[in-house]
């Protein structure tokens, strides 16, 4: 398969139901954020998009990544003992490399439909050079392999449940979780020429950086991090 996200985008145009889901057991075209490509090998990884035909506020449908990624994180967390975090927006880590990203993309036409992407590192014994040590997976990290059906049982559960509590509770508890399991605040971190300490998740997803004495939004932006001492969480 190309792509699980174009293949849901074909099947939304045709008229495909909310909650439909796409996996793949390979990608040869595969997508992550900004533009960036995502790369797996055959049987390794946990590929699926989901149609998405939004009950929500066009407010709360940035929280969609943000929420997704809490998913991911806890369905892993209840398969293994990892103890995955999380970087802004929606990576998901493991002693800070990547092991899950998500990527959710939006049409407007004919209805709006949003289509929710999620990849995850499960079975790989070694990754690509190219990788750089940013990347992981839960074999490398556990020594043990991870059923692909179980993962992906876990995942659109998870998705479920948590979409619910988006549409009845809005924001609010996807924002207490994913401050909970962030990697990102109390962080040193630079995004789009902004470098300040990542302090918070304001109340529409967008991070909180202070940057000399004054708190800025970053709404959008690919952000590098460096540890710095315990920051004051918002």
């Amino acid at each position: 398969m190309a792509s699980t996200q174009s293949v849901a985008f074909s099947l939304a145009a045709d008229g495909a139901e909310d909650r439909t889901v796409v996996v793949a057991d390979h990608q040869t075209m595969g997508r992550g954020r900004r533009g960036h490509d995502w790369v797996d090998a055959p049987g390794e990884s946990l590929l699926v998009s989901i149609v998405v035909r939004p009950r929500l506020p066009q407010a709360l449908l940035p929280a969609v990544g943000l929420m997704t990624a809490v998913v991911v994180a806890d369905a892993l967390a209840a398969l293994t003992d990892l103890a995955p975090r999380l970087k802004w927006p929606n990576d998901v880590l493991v002693r800070r490399r990547k092991v899950a990203g998500i990527l959710v993309e939006s049409r407007t036409t004919p209805t709006p439909v949003l289509v929710v992407g999620v990849g995850v590192n499960l079975n790989q014994t070694s990754l690509p050079p190219s990788l750089g040590g940013r990347a992981t997976s839960v074999r490398l990290e556990t020594g043990r392999s991870v059923d692909r059906d179980a993962a992906l049982v876990a995942v659109v559960a998870g998705f479920d449940e948590w979409r619910g509590r988006l549409e009845r509770h809005g924001f609010a508890p996807v924002r207490e979780r994913w401050l909970a399991l962030a990697d990102t605040v109390g962080r040193q971190v630079t995004v789009d020429g902004l470098a300040g300490v990542a302090v918070g998740l304001d109340a529409d997803g967008a991070l909180l950086v202070e940057d000399g004495g004054a708190v800025r939004r970053v709404t959008a932006g690919e952000i590098t991090e460096s540890e710095v001492g315990d920051a004051p969480r918002r």
